[in-house]
């Protein structure tokens, strides 16, 4: 499980009198559940990335805290990220490398023998059927081919945990398809924990269990796609994500005008009435 509370994080853009002060994450709260795929809904910089990185250890939050299965990301982050598997938007594999090779390097970094490193690639490949990749060069790797490898890669040490940024980035229809049926099969058939980060309202309504919508730094909504549409009184996701991460400004209060107000409008418009009476016959 993940918890993410009150999270906080601002940014310096600039030097001298063009700096100006970014706040890309100003309040996101929710639980990730194990069992369940959570998505991380929002549109363009609503403070997604910035959210799952902080909960990778990648940068310090200003505010706010980050617990994985009960351990502070921020005090006992290698405790922490040891029951996490990350893939981020940047696959960043090394193209020299095999898929195989860059499989067990990762899983040596996370303190597994060679015999079984090589046993897990072994066991990745054929869940993501990505047998006939695993002792080609990852240099010209196509996108989905790309993305099967890191997925296994973040897997290697079999985290409890998952957090994938925006992961079909890029990807074709079929490469979608298989990274969403992968998913399916480690929440269900593993228990696991996933928060699944997009804008993509399809696949939100596809895959995700549960959804936290993020607008402006904030979470402005969490709960079922039932439950979202039935809160906003829409029946398209699409039209009840729009209601949520971009409300319509409030109407200006009208004030009625005061008595001194109401004598000068008045006074304005004598003569006028004034003109009008003597212009008839």
């Amino acid at each position: 499980m993940i918890k993410i509370e009150r999270l906080q994080k601002r940014f310096v853009q600039g030097r001298g009198r063009h700096q100006r002060i970014v706040q890309a994450v100003a309040g996101v709260d929710f639980v990730a559940a194990d069992g369940c795929i959570t998505g991380l809904l929002g549109p363009n910089g609503a403070g997604k990335t910035t959210t799952l990185r902080i909960a990778a250890g990648l940068i310090a939050a200003d505010a706010g805290s980050v617990w994985v299965d009960g351990v502070d990301v921020a005090t006992s982050p290698g405790t922490a990220l040891a029951r996490m598997g990350i893939l981020s938007d940047a696959r960043g594999l090394y193209p020299r490398l095999t898929a195989r090779e860059n499989i067990v390097y990762f899983a040596h970094l996370h303190g597994m023998g060679r015999q079984a490193a090589q046993r897990r690639a072994d066991a990745l490949a054929e869940m993501l059927d990505m047998a006939a990749l695993l002792d080609r060069r990852t240099e010209g790797f196509s996108q989905g081919e790309r993305m099967k490898t890191a997925l296994a890669r973040a897997l290697v040490h079999d985290p409890p945990n998952i957090v994938l940024d925006e992961p079909t980035n890029g990807l074709d229809v079929l490469a979608t398809r298989a990274l969403r049926d992968t998913l399916r099969r480690l929440r269900s058939e593993h228990g696991k924990c996933i928060i699944f980060s997009t804008h993509i309202m399809q696949e939100v309504e596809r895959l995700c269990d549960q959804v936290v919508v993020v607008s402006q730094g904030r979470t402005v909504a969490s709960g079922t796609v039932p439950e979202l549409r039935l809160a906003t009184g829409e029946q398209d996701f699409e039209e009840a994500f729009v209601r949520l991460a971009f409300p319509p400004a409030p109407a200006p209060v009208q004030t009625p005008a005061t008595p001194t107000q109401a004598q000068a409008q008045a006074r304005t418009a004598a003569p006028a009435s004034s003109l009008q009476q003597g212009a008839q016959p």
